[in-house]
């Protein structure tokens, strides 16, 4: 049922989910052990039913079948292995070490959107301490 979706709802759901996923791994600090998938799909219901104009466009009938969301289920694991098997960025990866040389820290990161949270968090830290 996912697959009968045009091409752009099934690009406003990827994009959804990568949204979500990256801002709720940022609301808890990327600490794998705070991880819980039923918070992550609660967090998502509630933003596509409050902001995805996506969702609207989609009949009720689709929405209720039990296949359309086995098929949803598969595409947020897809895209969320998608952003954890990315690496960071070489420039991401300087930026980040000169940093935490300069602020003596040790934080690490897998992924190009970890990468994004530890760049923003050290240089947040970076300019309160100037």
């Amino acid at each position: 049922m996912y697959n009968d979706l045009s091409p752009n709802i099934k690009s406003s759901i990827t994009r959804s989910i990568t949204q979500t996923f990256e801002q709720y791994m940022a609301d808890i600090g990327w600490d794998e052990e705070l991880y819980d998938i039923e918070d992550f799909i609660d967090s998502w219901r509630e933003y596509i039913t409050t902001k995805a104009l996506w969702y609207t466009s989609i009949p009720d009938d689709v929405k209720t079948e039990p296949k359309f969301h086995e098929d949803l289920a598969q595409r947020i694991n897809e895209v969320i292995q998608r952003i954890l098997s990315e690496p960071p960025s070489e420039e991401q990866i300087a930026n980040i070490q000169i940093m935490q040389e300069k602020l003596d820290t040790h934080l690490t990161y897998d992924c190009k959107a970890e990468a994004v949270y530890v760049e923003a968090l050290l240089r947040d830290r970076f300019e309160k301490e100037q």
